[in-house]
């Protein structure tokens, strides 16, 4: 079958949904399917330096940061036209596969409902909750965006009112025959909240092929040395590295910790941990590279609360055999084992610094004394791609089957 993805951001760039969609467009191809990746051209020094994948359709597109790592894509006529001319030379297309959550997402409905083409659509993102930690004002941002969202769908699917980041969700939904999210809790949150009436659980995955080369490579037994610690991902409010700095300082554990990753808020970072002794900033890394460092790290730390719709991190670790420290407990209940929970503190900040800091503290005698949580074997083998792939095909299977579907709730 011929798959469409659309992205708010190029594959090429940095991110969690960007990393999962690569894995799966792979996968997929390895499987015999053709998948057409749709997202904003980039415009960063990363895009230039990376050879297009003959899958790619790059949009028109402006940048949105200052580091020019993202960028956006208007939906409208102009853009759909564009699609539209590039899609003719393509093969027909069977279904569209949406996994944005703005522009992409209205482009890829817009092209979907243009065409007759029935639509699955993975959620990616807790839009109240990403709104909150980036900006003060997230309910007029919100309202806004749903302004947005239903001019530029109109005619898509239901019309849906609302002016909260669910109701922005149900809008998305409405013109869609499945909708996915990557864990339990986030599509039970789903449900609860009327975006879909059943939404499938899959999870993103982990290259089945850079996990055994990593393992592989991996002593066999534990190197000697001060405790490690690894921390990964996006340097930016929701993510809360900064809180999770000062909870490192205020621990005092005589133990390392690298940091991959980048953002708006490194020199922050920096700034707090004031050139300690033992913590390092690796920057961005590859894929591999970063699996590699996670294999190596004798735990792993996740720190954001309530935004994350799965936490990809603690789930490579797990599969990697690497135990994390897990702030989140939605988190924590999907891993089932195998990890350090961080007592919830509430909403206090100052109560969640020092609740990490104990748990670090904690973490750092376990390991030292060889008694570290075993992550569970079972999300091992779960968090495959190769599995992962095969059940989001039978959800296309079960799509294209029942055209009529197409927009049922």
């Amino acid at each position: 079958m011929h798959v469409v993805f659309f992205g708010d951001q190029h594959l090429d760039s940095l991110g969690g949904a960007q990393v999962s969609m690569r894995l799966q467009r792979d996968f997929l191809e390895r499987a015999g399917h053709t998948v057409t990746v749709v997202a904003p051209r980039m415009h960063g020094a990363r895009g230039q330096r990376t050879a297009p994948h003959a899958g790619n359709l790059d949009l028109p597109s402006m940048p949105i940061t200052l580091d020019r790592e993202y960028a956006m894509s208007w939906p409208g006529r102009a853009t759909d036209q564009v699609l539209d001319r590039a899609m003719a030379a393509r093969p027909a297309v069977d279904l569209v596969h949406v996994q944005a959550d703005f522009w992409g997402a209205f482009i890829g409905h817009r092209y979907a409902h243009r065409h007759g083409i029935p639509v699955v659509h993975t959620m990616h993102n807790r839009v109240d909750v990403g709104m909150a930690a980036v900006t003060p004002l997230h309910r007029p941002a919100l309202a806004v965006l749903n302004a947005w969202r239903r001019a530029a769908l109109r005619g898509v699917g239901e019309r849906v009112g609302g002016s909260d980041g669910w109701a922005f969700l149900r809008g998305l939904a409405a013109g869609a025959s499945a909708v996915t999210a990557p864990s339990t809790h986030f599509a039970r949150r789903l449900e609860q909240h009327g975006v879909f009436n059943h939404v499938d659980v899959v999870w993103n995955g982990i290259d089945d092929d850079v996990r055994a080369a990593t393992l592989a490579d991996a002593p066999s037994t534990r190197p000697p040395g001060r405790p490690r610690f690894v921390w990964l991902g996006r340097m930016s409010p929701e993510k809360r590295l900064l809180p999770f700095l000062e909870s490192w300082v205020a621990s005092g554990v005589d133990a390392e910790l690298e940091v991959i990753g980048g953002g708006g808020q490194r020199a922050a970072a920096e700034r707090i941990v004031g050139g300690r002794d033992g913590v390092r900033f690796a920057g961005r890394l590859t894929y591999p590279e970063t699996l590699a460092r996670i294999a190596a790290a004798d735990a792993l730390v996740q720190t954001s609360i309530g935004f994350e719709t799965q936490g990809m991190t603690p789930f490579e670790a797990a599969t990697l055999g690497t135990p994390s420290i897990v702030s989140d407990p939605d988190i924590a209940a999907e891993l089932g084992s195998g990890f350090w929970a961080v007592p919830d503190a509430g909403a206090d900040e100052p109560r969640r610094v020092a609740a990490l800091a104990e748990t670090l503290r904690l973490a750092a005698s376990d390991i030292a004394a060889g008694r570290a949580p075993t992550p569970s074997p079972e999300v091992a083998e779960a968090f495959r791609q190769s599995s992962r792939t095969a059940a989001m095909v039978e959800v296309y299977e079960r799509v294209l089957s029942t055209p009529s579907a197409v927009g049922a709730r």
